[in-house]
Order: structure tokens, then sequence, then C-alpha cells
């Protein structure tokens, strides 16, 4: 362990997030997981090591030191089920995944030189494929949810909140962060919403006409009319807390009997799998969504064809019967 004025680990740590958010402009939220994640990897270091780590530690650090964190992570999913199990093992791909990114950092600004994280071995997840509501649901979820508000005020709020998660497909921390100036005008050439994503970058969601409507609605009743407003607030005035939003669609997933991954973000798997459905093609998809990589919108083509199959074995007459599933996999 090397003494003198060599920065620790949570100096690095703290240089680190300050990157992530001033230059690479990362999300609050992000900076927050990464805080998290490489703080836990550092935490074991200094057990591990007998001391907190500083720089030269770290560059001394083997695989084997590695593959005893990774080995401590494998601890907490062994003795899970197997959904919290693979759960346990995205947690921990995403680890694994900050802490490279913290060592790549530290080469470039310190000019630290470890190979040994970028030769640890990722554990094997399953992709989830996308869970959406069926189209019923989704268009009932803003009223049904809105109904059981406890103030008018609540009641608009959240009417508009989860019709514009379904209709326009945002993801929930992307729809709090909407100020009221941000709210489009209707023209002949119909309203787009400008939104800010993951990685902090934009993107132009075109809105129906229903969408608007629900948006224009609940601005004429929106308690504060200043143009930096949260378009969401809570009941303090504040950002809307996206745990409010959730329960909200908890509360009223348990009375209209919906499976539980109906969450806000079931809304936005609605969307996309909806236009799928209709014709709509993946790359405009992407757009819609922001994804970053096709691959990723490529998830709702899998779900698409196992809900066929699943409506398949659940309707067809010989579904079940022994050989079915070999005669169809065999064009039989």
């Amino acid at each position: 362990m090397s003494g003198g004025t060599a920065p620790s680990g949570a100096a690095l740590l703290d240089q680190f997030l300050g990157w992530l958010g001033d230059e690479k402009r990362a999300s609050a939220l992000t900076v927050t997981a990464y805080r998290g994640d490489v703080g836990r990897f550092l935490r074991f270091l200094a057990l591990h090591l007998g001391a907190e780590p500083d720089l030269p530690a770290l560059a001394a650090l083997r695989q084997a030191d590695f593959r005893a964190w990774l080995a401590e992570e494998a601890r907490e999913a062994a003795a899970r089920t197997d959904y919290a199990r693979d759960k346990a093992n995205r947690t921990r791909v995403r680890r694994m995944s900050a802490v490279r990114s913290f060592f790549r950092y530290l080469a470039r600004r310190h000019g630290l030189d470890n190979a040994a994280p970028g030769l640890m071995r990722s554990p094997r997840v399953r992709v989830p494929l996308p869970r959406p509501l069926p189209v019923g649901a989704a268009l009932a979820a803003p009223a049904g949810i809105a109904s059981l508000a406890h103030t008018a005020l609540a009641e608009h709020r959240d009417g508009a909140l989860f019709t514009l998660l379904y209709g326009a497909g945002l993801r929930i921390g992307e729809a709090l962060a909407l100020d009221l100036r941000d709210l489009p005008r209707a023209s002949a050439e119909g309203a787009v919403l400008r939104v800010r994503g993951k990685g902090n970058k934009e993107r132009l969601v075109p809105l129906l006409p229903a969408v608007l409507s629900a948006l224009q609605h609940w601005a004429n009743r929106h308690p504060d009319p200043a143009p930096d407003s949260p378009l969401f607030p809570g009941v303090r005035g504040g950002r809307l807390d996206p745990a409010v939003a959730q329960k909200a669609m908890r509360d009223y997933r348990r009375l209209a009997g919906l499976p539980e991954h109906a969450t806000p973000h079931a809304l936005r798997h609605s969307f996309a799998t909806h236009l799928l459905e209709n014709g709509a093609d993946l790359r405009s998809i992407q757009e819609l969504l922001g994804h970053a990589s096709l691959s990723t919108t490529q998830r709702y083509t899998l779900a698409d064809e196992a809900h066929l199959l699943e409506v398949w074995r659940r309707t067809h007459p010989r579904a079940g019967l022994p050989g079915t599933a070999k005669e169809h996999a065999d064009g039989g």
C-alpha cells in the first residue's frame, strides 16, 4: 500500500462522479448509481486489502482480487430463487460495468495501467422480454388511475401523466423532468414534444391529439403557471416523486386485477408493442423510444413472437397434445 500524497479511492471516486456529471452530462440518477456501485467495490477492497485503497493500490490489483470481489457478489445470489438470482446477476453485470468505467477513467486521467478489470467475465443473464399490457388495459389505465386520486388536482395531473406515458412511450423519469414551458402548441403539422432521455440526449416525440388534449387540459388547471415550474408537481410544489406515480399504478392494478408487471414502465412497453403490432417499423420505434441501439428495440419483436406462440398454445385445438410441438417445429 503506497502512502504519501497518493489520492484515496474515495477522492478518486468523487473525481470520477464529477467527470460523469460535468463532462459526460450523465443524469443525476446515473451518477447516483455509479456512486453506489463503485463505492461498494471500494468498500470491499478496504476489507480485502486491510486499508482504504489509493491509486497505487488500485493499479496493483490482480485478477485474483477481482475474482474475490465477484465471489463475494455471487454469494448474495446463490440462495435465491431463479427470478431473484437472475435479477442479482443483472445487478452484478451493472456493477462490473461501473467498475470498468471507473478504471478507464483512472487510465485516462491518472495514467493507471491495469488490464485486470477488462479480463473479468460477466455472469450470464437472461434478457427479459418486454411485458406489455393488452390494448384495452393500457387505454383504460390513465382514467382508472386518475379516479383513485385524493384531490381534483391530483386526478387531472395523474390522468395527463399516464396518458403521456402510454400515448408517447416516455420513461417515467423523462415525463417527470418536463416543465410547463416544454408543452408544445398544436399546429397544422401536429404537436411535437422535446424530451431529454438517457445520457442527456434529446429526441422529438410527436403527440397524438388525445395526448396533447390531456396535457393542455391539465396545464389549464396547473397550480403554478410559471414556465419553469414542473409539469407534474407533487403536493409541495416540487417535482412529483416517481415513487408516488408507481404507487398510484400499483393501487390501480390491484383493483383492476392487472398482473404485477403492470407498472408505469409497462405502459412504455405497451406503446412500443402496440405500434409494432400495427405495422410500425423498428427504426421509427427506436427513435420514438430514444434507444441508442436497434438491438434494444428488437426485443419487442421477440416479445411479439412469444405472445403469438402463447396465443397458439392456448387456442389451437391440438395444443398440448403429444407431438404437437415437434410437428410445429418441423413445419408439419
